[in-house]
Order: structure tokens, then C-alpha cells, then sequence
């Protein structure tokens, strides 16, 4: 597994949803990388979902999705490039085509609106670690939801039309509901009931995978315990600083660490690596794994800290990024 370029800057996110300056299709979106910052399991319902709660946060930078009008007569198209074009379509290749997010998205938006969105020739640069746990293919899916919308309309979703691509959300992923929002937020039950935050403190996360894709079933199969202690009450003082958000972390976790560390032992040495880089706060997995993650106050360690472990890890993917303040 190959790093991606660091040093992203915040500049080149790409998500407004806009129009072209010809008018003829929307602007590219960034597919924002989702980061669990804390994640607990807090029981099963009896059809087999697992219940969570969970902070979520997006740092600048993902996926981006591009799309261009097609050839008159023709449907929606997706072309793959970046550097994990190969590894989405690899763990594709016993499904058609159609079966991906994009154009699952696509297709789930049309069904609801009961009309198409004109034909486009999509391109997903794909740059985030396929079954990473930092919900690359939601993302991918949401961006899909809000280009579709642009193109149908010539414009981007208001606050109304934001929400009834919320519901079309639900149908495709669980994640798929934040995803759309990409903003900070408290998640909870299966993940689609998501509480946007007022208010939240800009920092900078270094993201880590030491190249192992995991499939989430899995690692919720190895939990050893479903029903546990919920994260403690987030009050406005957790959200006035840093050095608060981070205190308030301290006393959560993720719960499926453990189990994912059964899986992939692997996930231990970049856990460590991390801890041990300086300037780091906080360090954790995200989600299901085994993508993880350490705060810092600034980029510009952060930035250091990705260089200096790309050099000690080459086959690692290492990337790190902003994450904007809220409020």
C-alpha cells in the first residue's frame, strides 16, 4: 500500500457542490475522510444491528468525485484513478458495476425523485485505503448524492432539499447520513440518528494503516461484549478548546479496538507508533480499523509527524490533515 501525499491543504477541498463555470456540470466534491474519535457499542437490537454512539469528525481531506456530461443516449459512467483504484475495484470485481456506492447513489436518488439526474461521466480519484474504517465508500456515496442533486438542478442542495438527501442516505449505508453532512457530530443508534455539533475546535489528525483492509463483520463478530458503558455527557465546556475535546476523549474509547486487534495484531504497532510520536495528544483506531488516528494541536506537526514515520514505514499509507473548527 502506497502513502498518499501529504500536506493537503485545506484549500483543496472541493465540496460546495456548485456549478461549472460552463454550466454543464458540477464542481468536484471531496468525499471527506470520517474519523471516530470515539466509539462505543452500547447493545444489539434483535434484527442484528448493533447500537452505537459515537463522535464523529472530517478531516480535509478524501475522495474526490468529478463528473463531466455524458454522451447523448448513454447512462452514468464511473472511471477509477488514485492511488487505491485498484484495490476498489479488485474488491469489486464478483459485483457489477452498477453494484458500487457512486452509482448505487445515483440510482437511489432517481428512485426517490423519480427523475434520473442527465447522464454523467463520473471520476473517482480514490485516496483513501479501501475497508479502512474511516468511511471512504460512504463518503464516496454522499458526495455521489449531492453531485447528482447539482446536476439535476444547476444548483446545490439547500438547507430542505439537504435534508431530503438525508433520507435517501439511510437506504444506501449507515454512514452514508453523516457522511452527507460531513460536519462534527454525535452519532447514534445504528448511525444514522446524527446530532450536528455547534461547536467544535480546529486541530489536525495524522491518519495510519498499516495496508490491511478489514471487513467490519468481522470484527464486530469478535466482540466479546455488546452491551457497554455509553460515552459520558458532552457538555459546551468539552467543545470550547482543544485541550477540553481531548480531555473529554480520554475517558471514552472504541470498542471495536480489541477485536479488531484479534484480526490484525498489526494495528498494535501503529497504535504505538503514534502514542509515542510527539506532539501527539491522543491516539486511537477509527472505526472498525485498521485506520488510526493521534491529534495534534497544529498541521505543521502533524505534517512532521507523517514524514518522519513514512520514512521509518514505507508500506504504511500515512496522511495528515486539517480538521476545521466549527462556531
Amino acid at each position: 500500500m502506497r502513502p498518499a501525499a501529504r500536506g493537503q491543504s485545506p484549500q483543496d477541498d472541493r465540496s460546495g457542490a456548485g456549478i461549472s463555470a460552463g454550466g454543464n456540470a458540477p464542481a468536484p466534491l471531496l468525499a471527506r475522510a470520517k474519523i471516530n474519535y470515539a466509539l462505543h457499542v452500547t447493545g444489539r437490537r434483535a434484527d442484528g444491528y448493533h447500537l452505537l454512539q459515537s463522535l464523529v469528525a472530517f478531516a480535509e481531506f478524501g475522495d474526490l468525485l468529478s463528473a463531466k456530461p455524458a454522451g447523448t443516449g448513454q447512462g452514468s459512467t464511473l472511471a477509477l484513478t488514485g492511488p487505491f483504484a485498484d484495490a476498489l475495484a479488485s474488491d469489486t470485481e464478483d459485483r457489477p458495476q452498477g453494484d458500487n456506492l457512486v452509482l448505487r447513489a445515483l440510482a437511489a436518488l432517481a428512485q426517490a425523485l423519480e427523475t434520473a439526474p442527465p447522464p454523467l461521466a463520473l471520476t473517482l480519484e480514490k485516496r483513501l485505503p479501501v475497508a479502512s474504517g474511516i468511511g471512504g465508500g460512504s463518503a464516496d456515496a454522499a458526495a455521489a448524492l449531492r453531485l447528482g442533486f447539482a446536476a439535476m438542478a444547476g444548483r446545490a442542495a439547500n438547507e430542505s432539499e439537504m435534508a431530503r438527501l438525508a433520507k435517501i442516505a439511510e437506504t444506501i449505508g449507515a454512514d452514508v447520513p453523516m457522511c452527507l453532512a460531513s460536519q462534527p457530530a454525535l452519532v447514534s443508534g445504528t448511525g444514522t440518528e446524527v446530532a450536528p455539533l455547534p461547536r467544535f475546535p480546529g486541530h489536525a489528525v495524522l491518519l495510519a494503516n498499516p495496508g490491511l483492509p478489514i471487513a467490519t463483520p468481522q470484527v464486530f463478530a469478535q466482540l466479546e461484549r455488546r452491551e457497554n458503558p455509553l460515552l459520558s455527557p458532552l457538555g459546551e465546556s468539552d467543545l470550547a478548546s482543544f485541550d477540553a475535546l481531548v480531555a473529554w476523549l480520554e475517558a471514552a474509547r472504541n470498542d471495536l479496538e480489541a477485536p479488531a486487534l484479534k484480526l490484525a495484531p498489526q494495528i498494535a504497532e501503529v497504535l504505538a507508533a503514534l502514542r509515542s510520536a510527539p506532539g501527539a495528544r491522543l491516539a486511537r483506531m477509527s472505526g472498525s480499523g485498521a485506520t488510526c488516528f493521534a491529534l495534534f494541536a497544529g498541521i505543521e506537526e502533524a505534517e512532521r509527524e507523517a514524514r518522519r514515520l513514512a520514512a521509518l514505514h514505507p508500506g504504511w499509507w500515512i496522511q495528515a490533515a486539517p480538521v476545521a473548527a466549527v462556531g
